[in-house]
């Protein structure tokens, strides 16, 4: 049975790996560019062109099959080696997946209360009192090529998974990163040698392939199946052959719809990702089917130049996908329905490394400074804060932006209403690199550390009131949760 998100849920939020292209300390989030007028708005154009769809939809496949499509043509060379859409064979080992674990899943549970009678949208923070089910945050071990899923709750890791074929340590295996989650709480991981993979987080919706009468799947970081044997991975996506492992997949980022009436998220929502072709400076991004993983569009850009390229994603309300580039950008917005794309300049003398949207759906980034794209205004607004080196964030139902800093090392907070500094940085107790933050279904702050840990911390107090160890150069900074989709679609 296929759980969802109820009205006026907060979402449990799941955290994803978007994060340094490196093992340790990153020389991608140096601060090498010298520093800027924080004070100072970068004035803009926001430019358009038309992307190009070239994919091949004529591919066809299911959860339980293998699929073959073309992972699309584009309008500069690429390596257009067949795509594979593959689902996990065959296998037995032991059967797992708690029930009381978490995803970030709610039962639409209560009665409906009042609506929006300005805008008929009585999804957004109104509606049904839901029932929280599960909430887990996925944060990838990055030279392991696992991805692991974790209790929100209870810091339990409660499974550990193979992300693609190619196993091995990075950068010559797969090197998983950033990771999102939708509103049904199933996860996608970015493996940045390795291609995009899907994993269920219930059981309930995971697959016996093997009709053996249950289901073989990972119950812990000591239960790691070998590729293709467990159960709960759905599909996994190739992308082009990498030359070099800076071409791979980053941003990703799922689409999510509610139904206006009854608050019930969209059962097969798409999913945007992207990757880059150094030789060519070319960005190609993919929306395929949620429920195959079949590619169903494509779009290419122009990049900078830059190792890396594209870095992170996240999706507005619209399903608009918003990408940033490493360093020098660029920032841009494909629309959801034109695959339009739109592209805004970087902010001069500082660069980019982890992307946030807010709840009007406009792109917060860290660097140097802490940064926002004014979409009305055409023109990024820069910060001043104490920190440099900032990586991941997110941003919850209040407003507030957490930021992982790096120099110095801790967590910082900013008001992205009142647009003024919260807190310049609140220390974490053997702080080593922090990369990734995200929020769970209660609200605590994730933020996870390429020491080899993660630290949930309550907002307020900021007391860590857990820290889960035992993760392998973990480095995740995208939508580990779901909290930033949620953010944008059900709102409190």
């Amino acid at each position: 049975m296929r759980r969802v998100f109820g009205c006026g849920a907060v979402m449990a939020m799941v955290l994803g790996g978007c994060g340094d292209d490196s093992s340790g300390t990153s020389s991608e989030a140096s601060d090498s560019s010298g520093g800027t007028d924080a004070s100072a708005s970068a004035s803009t154009t926001m430019t358009t062109t038309n992307g190009s769809m070239s994919a091949d939809d004529s591919s066809t496949g299911t959860a339980s099959t293998t699929a073959s499509e073309s992972s699309g043509e584009t309008t500069t060379t690429a390596d257009d080696g067949a795509d594979t859409t593959t689902s996990s064979a065959d296998g037995t080992t032991t059967t797992g997946g708690s029930d009381s674990s978490t995803t970030g899943a709610v039962t639409a549970e209560g009665t409906e209360s009042d609506s929006d009678t300005d805008t008929g949208d009585v999804c957004r923070g109104k509606g049904m009192a839901p029932e929280i089910e599960f909430s887990y945050i996925w944060i990838a071990n990055s030279t392991e090529g696992t991805v692991s899923k974790i209790n929100t709750f209870t810091g339990v890791e409660e499974g550990r998974y193979q992300s693609s074929p190619e196993n091995g340590p990075f950068p010559i295996g797969d090197g998983p990163s950033r990771t999102s989650v939708n509103l049904l709480g199933d996860v996608a991981v970015a493996n940045r040698n390795g291609g995009v993979t899907k994993f269920a987080a219930d059981i309930e919706d995971c697959i016996d392939t093997n009709a053996n009468g249950m289901i073989d799947t990972s119950t812990g970081p000591l239960d790691v199946l070998p590729w293709g044997e467990d159960e709960c991975m759905l599909w996994h996506h190739a992308t082009p052959a990498a030359a070099a492992f800076n071409e791979g997949p980053r941003p990703i980022a799922w689409e999510a719809a509610v139904d206006p009436i009854t608050c019930v998220p969209d059962l097969n929502p798409r999913l945007w990702f992207g990757y880059y072709e150094f030789s060519t400076n070319t960005a190609f991004f993919e929306r395929v089917d949620g429920d195959t993983g079949v590619t169903l569009d494509g779009v290419d850009v122009q990049w900078s130049g830059l190792n890396w390229g594209p870095y992170g994603g996240a999706v507005n309300a619209d399903g608009d996908f918003w990408v940033m580039g490493w360093q020098v950008g660029p920032t841009v917005r494909i629309d959801s329905d034109t695959l339009t794309v739109d592209v805004a300049g970087a902010v001069p003398n500082d660069w980019f490394y982890g992307l946030a949207l807010d709840q009007q759906g406009e792109p917060w980034v860290g660097g140097l400074q802490l940064h926002h794209y004014d979409t009305q205004a055409g023109a990024w607004e820069s910060f001043p804060m104490q920190s440099t080196n900032y990586r991941g964030l997110q941003i919850d139902t209040l407003g507030r932006a957490f930021i992982a800093s790096n120099s110095p090392c801790g967590l910082a907070v900013f008001d992205t209403v009142a647009e003024q500094v919260i807190d310049d940085l609140v220390p974490l107790p053997g702080c080593f690199t922090p990369v990734g933050v995200s929020i769970d279904v209660e609200g605590y702050v994730w933020v996870v550390d390429e020491g080899g840990w993660a630290y949930k911390v309550d907002p307020d107090n900021y007391n860590v009131e857990l820290q889960v160890d035992g993760l392998v150069n973990p480095y995740t900074y995208s939508d580990m949760t779901g909290a930033g989709l949620a953010l944008q679609i059900m709102p409190m």
